[in-house]
């Protein structure tokens, strides 16, 4: 697999960039908190943003695998980062159709769990001593 990124930035610090790949166009800043504009992703939110794609992605492969009806998926991820600890913490809501069984809808949690050992771009990150948790919750519509 080849990936091929573009990162052009006008305006020193205080300006901004895009950042563009294949399906990828975004506004990318340095934070104001470190004397940036602010006005656009920065390195970690894009990072955190990678991440959560990945595991999205594969929990939506292993759901399909175990032929479970989703209805709804969405997965929101938060990060917390100190100079000692970069954790990131994904809330998966996994919602099956109406009918689901029992035996479903424990499948579905214990995807949860899987996706994130199935998660390219999250196993890297652990690699890199970045912890990352999953908090699923699965429903019934």
């Amino acid at each position: 697999m080849k990936i091929n990124v573009n990162a052009i930035w006008d305006g020193g610090v205080t300006g901004n960039g895009t950042l563009k790949a294949e399906y990828l166009d975004t506004k990318i800043a340095i934070p104001t908190s470190l004397g940036g504009s602010g006005n656009g992703a920065n390195p970690k939110e894009v990072l955190v943003a990678s991440v959560t794609t990945c595991y999205a992605a594969t929990l939506t492969f292993v759901l399909e695998s175990r032929k479970l009806n989703v209805a709804e998926l969405t997965v929101n991820s938060e990060a917390s980062i100190s100079d000692n600890e970069f954790k990131i913490i994904h809330y998966p809501h996994i919602v099956l159709s109406a009918g689901a069984t029992e035996e479903q809808i424990q499948s579905a949690q214990r995807a949860t769990e899987a996706a994130d050992k199935g998660c390219d771009v999250g196993n890297i990150l652990k690699k890199a001593d970045v912890k990352i948790e999953v908090q699923g919750k699965v429903s019934v519509k």
